[in-house]
């Protein structure tokens, strides 16, 4: 009986073990692309989905973000929502590239004075864009932060799912995706 018991063991624990090394075979940490042609990026981008967020949580429908092209190369922000009450809302920020390939960014929505305090800026890392910059896959280096974005207020379910099996490679748990309307 105890050799039993240990053979049944010994079995369980090789499988979990196999599981979890396959768990993390089929994820990968977030990468951002190589190369954003931030002209291309730049307009206006809709929210089709994020991770819940304390930053976004009086929005209740039409998320979108405008992205202008500023001399310097950075980017200036412009977020809006609309909130429960029907007024829109919105932040003005700046993003600035962390890379030569402008896939990393890092943002700030302090006032213009205060930019320059450190650990106030947050990531934004193009994790997927599509070849005519109409989706955009958008995280960090970490799995707190995930915006699916489009060009159109609506994305077909094939393209969403395909963004979605992305995410899941990068490791986002997907489960807890918002979709608000638009």
């Amino acid at each position: 009986m105890n050799t039993l018991f240990k053979s049944v063991f010994a079995v369980t624990a090789l499988t979990l073990m196999s599981l979890s090394m396959l768990t993390r075979a089929e994820t990968v940490a977030p990468q951002a692309v190589d190369q954003v042609d931030i002209q291309k990026y730049a307009g206006k981008w809709y929210e089709i989905s994020h991770l819940p967020m304390y930053f976004q949580r009086k929005c209740v429908s039409d998320i979108s973000a405008q992205y202008t092209v500023n001399a310097d190369q950075t980017m200036r922000v412009l977020n809006s929502c609309r909130i429960e009450n029907g007024e829109m809302i919105r932040s003005e920020g700046v993003a600035y590239p962390q890379n030569q390939g402008n896939s990393k960014l890092k943002v700030s929505f302090l006032p213009q004075g205060l930019r320059w305090i450190p650990f106030t800026k947050g990531h934004y890392w193009i994790l997927r864009v599509d070849p005519e910059y109409k989706v955009a896959l958008v995280g960090g280096p970490s799995n707190k932060y995930l915006w699916i974005l489009s060009r159109e207020p609506q994305l077909d379910e094939a393209t969403y799912q395909s963004y979605l099996e992305t995410a899941k490679h990068y490791g986002y748990d997907i489960t807890k995706l918002i979709k608000l309307p638009h």
